[in-house]
């Protein structure tokens, strides 16, 4: 018995996340608006989300609404704060995310 096509196009995953804290996922080829983003979550399981805007090749892609001021959090680490809300689907980067270094 061979392999359908909906079932390669199941396995193709373009997307990858390392912490189930994490409120992105990183993109592993260039996605574009519209475009389907697949990764396995820390279970194994398939998610998918529909891209908001186009995201190149290892920036960042919402996995997860995050209203301004709110924690952005990338390998299980926090990496900055939403500079502003930012949407399921959309690009996570230096446009939309603002430094944050705790006072030490």
């Amino acid at each position: 018995m061979g392999i359908t096509g909906d079932e390669i196009m199941a396995e193709k995953l373009n997307a990858a996340i390392i912490d189930q804290r994490d409120t992105v996922v990183v993109a592993i080829e260039q996605i574009s608006a519209g475009e389907t983003v697949s990764w396995r979550d820390c279970l194994g399981n398939e998610q998918h989300i529909v891209a908001k805007t186009d995201v190149p090749i290892f920036h960042k892609v919402a996995i997860t609404d995050m209203v301004q001021g709110s924690e952005v959090v990338k390998y299980g680490e926090h990496i900055g704060l939403a500079a502003c809300d930012i949407h399921v689907g959309e690009h996570v980067h230096v446009h939309n995310v603002q430094n944050h270094r705790e006072q030490l």
